[in-house]
């Protein structure tokens, strides 16, 4: 799965990108074990369990969903939804997860929310 960049797209985007097509050879879900993935846009944050076999989203949540009742895409922002998404993994009877933190450093947003989920009782 090689992505065709533009000529003039942002280098830090396609970095982040490429990043995350190596991480991705290494990282696939189950249905026992679905990929947590995490996506930081421009004014949200979202994140998925997802059963690569199946090609099924599990579990979804992003802050500016209603059902999660979150705003912002900061450090107390990646934190509640950390919670909310790791609760809500559990509901659906998913206790280990494999975390794919999709090309972003883990420090900061990232970390906070791996570390909430890990918190509210998700093992990866």
């Amino acid at each position: 799965m090689r992505i065709t960049i533009k000529k003039r797209t942002n280098k830090v985007r396609v970095g982040r990108i490429l990043r995350h097509e190596r991480g991705r050879k290494k990282i696939s879900g189950t249905a026992e074990k679905p990929r947590l993935s995490l996506f930081r846009g421009s004014t949200t944050l979202m994140a998925q369990a997802v059963d690569d076999f199946s090609k099924k989203t599990i579990v979804g949540l992003a802050t500016n969903s209603k059902e999660a009742g979150i705003k912002g895409k900061n450090k107390q922002a990646a934190v509640a939804l950390g919670k909310k998404i790791a609760e809500k993994c559990i509901e659906k009877g998913i206790t280990a997860v494999v975390f794919d933190r999709g090309g972003y450093q883990f420090h900061g947003v990232v970390k906070a929310f791996a570390d909430s989920a890990r918190e509210a009782g998700l093992k990866f």
